[in-house]
Parts: structure tokens; sequence; C-alpha cells
């Protein structure tokens, strides 16, 4: 379902009248419809399928590159996204790291960065978001394990309440064989480690 632009416009213009501002000035007059547009875009992954973009995999073993196996974890790291706290309606944005455990198919990486839009996209919590992320990815692929970190500051913090200015949040979801501490401790370090 598409944002109701029209709507989210009215009430935009109603919000700025009930906070003491004359919509019809200068400087607001065009906010309604900014605002219509930018939550058209904020919230464009509610109701999206998020799994759409792990559709299409690669076989492992008799893809085109059979000879490179990967034996161990495939991980992305830094995949920047941002969303909207559902509790506030502020954005947080951080970096996203996901790493999972091939079984015989795989995906392009660029799909993984797809299924974190989609689902930050949606009035949110980091939380939620995660595992989200993590039921996704262990639900279309065929994988032994998942896990996500996400790292992201929250308006809702820096701007408002303690305003802890540098404050930011991590939370972890893992799946498979990554709820196994030992596996889930080697997969943080890697995120951690600097790039050569």
């Amino acid at each position: 379902m598409a944002v109701d632009r029209e709507r989210v416009r009215t009430l935009v213009r109603e919000l700025l009248v009930a906070i003491g501002e004359e919509p019809e000035r200068p400087g607001l007059r065009q906010t309604p419809q900014r605002v219509a547009d930018a939550y058209a875009d904020f919230f464009s992954g509610v109701g999206e399928d998020a799994a759409a973009p792990l559709a299409r995999t690669i076989s492992v073993s008799h893809g085109p590159a059979p000879d490179t196996v990967p034996s161990g974890a495939v991980m992305l790291r830094d995949i920047r996204f941002r969303s909207m706290c559902e509790h506030h309606l502020l954005p947080f944005a951080g970096r996203a790291h996901i790493a999972y455990l091939p079984g015989e198919q795989v995906v392009g990486l660029g799909a993984l960065p797809k299924v974190v839009d989609v689902l930050a996209a949606r009035p949110q919590v980091q939380e939620r978001l995660g595992e989200q992320i993590a039921d996704t990815i262990a639900g279309a692929l065929d994988c032994r394990g998942v896990l996500v970190v996400l790292d992201a500051m929250h308006q809702c913090v820096t701007m408002r309440g303690g305003k802890q200015t540098d404050a930011s949040t991590v939370t972890i979801a893992a799946r498979g064989e990554y709820t196994e501490p030992a596996a889930r401790a080697e997969i943080i370090a890697l995120i951690g480690k600097e790039s050569a």
C-alpha cells in the first residue's frame, strides 16, 4: 500500500496549526507537501515483501564458480540504513553488518542491502528490525546460520530526553549456528576489524 500523500499533507498542515504556526507563511507553505513526499520514501517498505530480493539464488556446487565454494561465512559489513522510530517518528540511522553460513544456495551480495532497505522503510524499533532481517534471510536462504548486527544513532536519544549526542545502540540477532557464542564471537570480531 502506497503512502496517502494527500492525507499526510493535510495532517501536516493541521500539525503546524496545532503547534501554533501559520502554515501559509512563506517558509512553511510547501512543508506539508515536502513532508508527504519524504514520508512516501521513509515508509516505502510498508507492505513490501522483504524476501523478494533473495528470490534469485545461485547454486554453490553447480553455479558459475563451483571451484569457489565458501567454506565459512559470507559477510557484508557497513550497510548504511535509516529508519523511523515508531515511538516518536524520529529518524535513526546507522550501519548493518550481516553474515550468513551458506548451504547449497547463495545470493548476490547486492540482495542483502535491499532486504535491509525494505525492512527499515517502515515504522520500526531497532531490536525488531535486526530480528526481521535475520528471519528474512534465514527463511529465504538455505543457510546454516545468520548473524545481524545493527549499530545506530537514534534522534529520540540524541535530540530529546537525555540528549546523549554521541550515544549509539547496538543490537544482535542470531539464527542457526550463530546462536552458539563461539561462532558469534568470531563474526563479531571480524565486523570490528579494520579493512586492509
